[in-house]
């Protein structure tokens, strides 16, 4: 693959909010004009952490330079327990002190957590400014960079403050996850491993074949697989924006992730590694309430071990976990919308009380016990 080659363009499908997905490698040189274009801006402030910082935004800020746009690097502390209102209004007070208006564009760099403390304040700041996400971790690629689902953590809960807030364009250098560590790589995999699941029986069993490239970053075949993998969360924002219905099935694994990341203070698992936790216990009570054929969840929890994710639920009591899934945000009255697994590449949102989907002894017989760190 040669330096800079620009390998496909996805789009989300949102009528007037409809915006393109550019998958590339070694691109980020080329960004600047593509961020001019799609935000109509005149400037940027560039939202990320230290360490992606100092790697990749002298490369990004170049690049916007030459399209005219004056930029700036807001940097926010690094970890998803620091996704809160305390630093979504440290950026607010920066934009300001920026001079920041509706022609500055915020500019996401880096993994989710950056991705979804700046979208959330990008929809805030002046009630709306043009956003764009520069994804930078496998992680956010396939997941928290498309659908526009941006926000902040309370203290009770994951998530529990956000809003649904697309960006002009999501830009993704594949050459910079060519610095993110192996175990970081794997909890991006837990997630295009679950649009498999609930979607496409083959891209599963490409999974099955080919996880070890991807994490090895083989660049061809991963621009194929992340646009694959893209393409179903665009097909299935396109459908339904705001989760009223078939954009449910993506927090497959998703309720008891989240449970898990409150109850370890979002230290610990990561939260692909949470999510793959989460997929494994899923397909487990879809097979054990009549929902799933037999043997997808050992299907799926070989698949998930095979890329060294973790399957084993962590030591909490049962009644932590109850509690925690009192703020889940797919709770309606007294109960969740749970996603079972049907069969590999078909998922179904059922009702269901905590106390169902927790059974009495949990962590069920014949399960380790996850790990904490």
């Amino acid at each position: 693959m040669t330096h800079g080659a620009a390998l496909r363009t996805l789009r989300v499908h949102l009528d007037e909010r409809s915006y393109p997905i550019r998958i590339g490698y070694d691109t980020l040189d080329a960004a600047g004009p593509a961020i001019a274009e799609a935000t109509q801006a005149t400037r940027a402030a560039i939202v990320s952490v230290a360490p992606v910082a100092k790697r990749y935004a002298p490369t990004l800020e170049r690049s916007l330079r030459k399209a005219g746009l004056r930029s700036t690097r807001l940097l926010v502390p690094d970890g998803d327990r620091t996704k809160n209102l305390r630093q979504a209004a440290k950026l607010y007070d920066a934009l300001l002190e920026f001079g920041a208006d509706r022609s500055t564009a915020v500019v996401a760099l880096g993994g989710g957590v950056v991705g979804d403390l700046a979208g959330y304040v990008a929809a805030t700041y002046l009630r709306g400014v043009p956003f764009v996400q520069v994804p930078t971790t496998l992680l956010a690629m396939t997941d928290a960079s498309v659908g526009g689902k941006v926000g902040v953590n309370l203290k009770q809960g994951k998530n529990l403050v956000g809003a649904f807030y697309q960006p002009r364009l999501v830009w993704m250098d594949i050459a910079t996850l060519e610095s993110l560590p192996a175990r970081q790589r794997r909890a991006g995999l837990a997630e295009m491993i679950k649009h498999a699941a609930i979607w496409e029986a083959g891209l599963f069993e490409r999974f099955e074949r080919d996880a070890e490239k991807v994490l090895a970053l083989e660049p061809t075949l991963t621009a194929e697989l992340l646009e694959r993998s893209c393409a179903i969360k665009a097909e299935v924002v396109s459908r339904d924006e705001r989760e009223a219905g078939v954009r449910t099935l993506l927090n497959f694994g998703h309720t008891l992730a989240h449970a898990i990341e409150s109850l370890g203070a979002y230290r610990g698992l990561l939260h692909g590694e949470a999510v793959a936790v989460g997929m494994a216990f899923a397909a487990r009570r879809s097979e054990a309430l009549g929902h799933a054929a037999t043997g997808s969840a050992e299907r799926l929890a070989e698949l998930l071990r095979s890329a060294g994710l973790p399957v084993g639920v962590p030591k909490h009591p049962r009644r932590a976990y109850l509690d925690a899934m009192r703020v889940d945000k797919k709770r309606t009255e007294s109960r969740i919308r749970f996603v079972v697994l049907r069969e590999i590449g078909r998922a179904e949102a059922v009702p269901l009380l905590p106390s169902e989907i927790l059974p009495r002894r949990f962590p069920e017989p014949g399960w380790a016990a996850g790990e904490t760190a």
